[in-house]
């Protein structure tokens, strides 16, 4: 088993893709104080991802840079080798197929250092598939993070069957250190565990616009304005132990389990999306916007999330 360098060692960072997710780690990790070299096969793809991280800059600003924090230290290079090169550590954000990413893997495993753990920002791949066949297979784990990942500290790591657990380790201690939230997934499930729990809710909001039970502006608010508040600041069991009083979670499971066991044997129906379904979201979605631009949007999302985000830091 490799001996991999102390998480404080690292120093210069490699960015494979530089789409929303890739821009995104590299304004991150830029403002953790890191040297970060990147590349995307894109047309403007550097461009892209500089405008991204001058528009996210003050967001980190306000959510406090680390020492040697500069936009300054992102380097664009022009193949995935030199992005891989002599880096200590590797964050692939490379489009979500398969065929792609193993094509990008083979290209890097035999430059990458013997002991640099390399992640993936796969949503849904199993990183079973996507080291097959490479020499440092031991080396490539799963670190997937939420949308957008400068602010989001989520991040799910990922073992494979040919991953060294020890890699693994690492990278829960790396991304700790730079301020993340990393969880260990036990086992390998196609999209992991966040977008399995997300896909389950939005399931039941697609059905409740196939049903035609709300608007898809009061659909959302009833997440928004009720559920989704607590689930900032706790998960569901914890929620849940909460709403059994005093008792505790076994008073919930006692008095309100039975309730919740009638509501789960209605929710057996998968929605398919249709034309006519997908036109219905479309227009709903496109109503609850209210005219507001996707960058109108985000800059909402985002400012919400950086008020959020402080809110927690304070509250320890």
């Amino acid at each position: 088993m490799a001996q991999y360098p102390a998480v404080d060692a690292v120093r210069k960072i490699g960015i494979l893709g530089g789409g929303t997710i890739g821009a995104s780690w590299s304004a991150f990790f830029l403002s953790r104080g890191y040297d970060v070299v990147a590349w995307d096969p894109g047309p403007d793809a550097e461009a892209k991802m500089r405008a991204f991280i001058d528009n996210a800059w003050p967001q980190l600003t306000e959510l406090g840079l680390s020492a040697g924090a500069a936009v300054a230290r992102l380097r664009f290079v022009a193949t995935p080798e030199e992005a891989v090169t002599g880096c200590d550590f590797i964050q692939e954000s490379a489009p979500e197929r398969l065929d792609i990413k193993q094509e990008l893997y083979a290209r890097v495993d035999a430059v990458i250092g013997e002991r640099t753990i390399f992640a993936s920002s796969t949503s849904g791949l199993v990183m079973s598939d996507l080291q097959q066949g490479l020499k440092n297979a031991s080396q490539f784990v799963v670190g997937h993070p939420f949308n957008p990942p400068h602010l989001i500290p989520l991040v799910e790591v990922v073992a494979g069957k040919d991953s060294d657990p020890a890699a693994a380790d690492w990278a829960m201690d790396f991304y700790r250190h730079v301020g993340k939230h990393p969880i260990r997934l036990k086992k390998e499930l196609k999209g992991h565990l966040a977008n399995r729990l997300q896909a389950a809710l939005w399931r039941e909001a697609v059905m409740a616009v196939k049903e035609d039970v709300a608007s898809i502006e009061d659909i959302d608010a009833a997440m928004s304005q009720g559920p989704g508040l607590r689930l900032a600041l706790m998960g569901p069991h914890m929620i849940f132990g909460l709403a059994g009083g005093k008792g505790g979670m076994g008073h919930f499971y006692d008095h309100i389990g039975p309730a919740m066991e009638a509501w789960w044997e209605t929710m057996q129906e998968t929605p398919k999306l249709d034309a006519d379904l997908r036109a219905k979201l479309i227009e709903g979605v496109d109503a609850e916007a209210a005219g507001r631009s996707i960058d109108q949007l985000e800059a909402e999302r985002d400012d919400k999330l950086i008020a959020l985000l402080k809110m927690l830091q304070a509250k320890g």
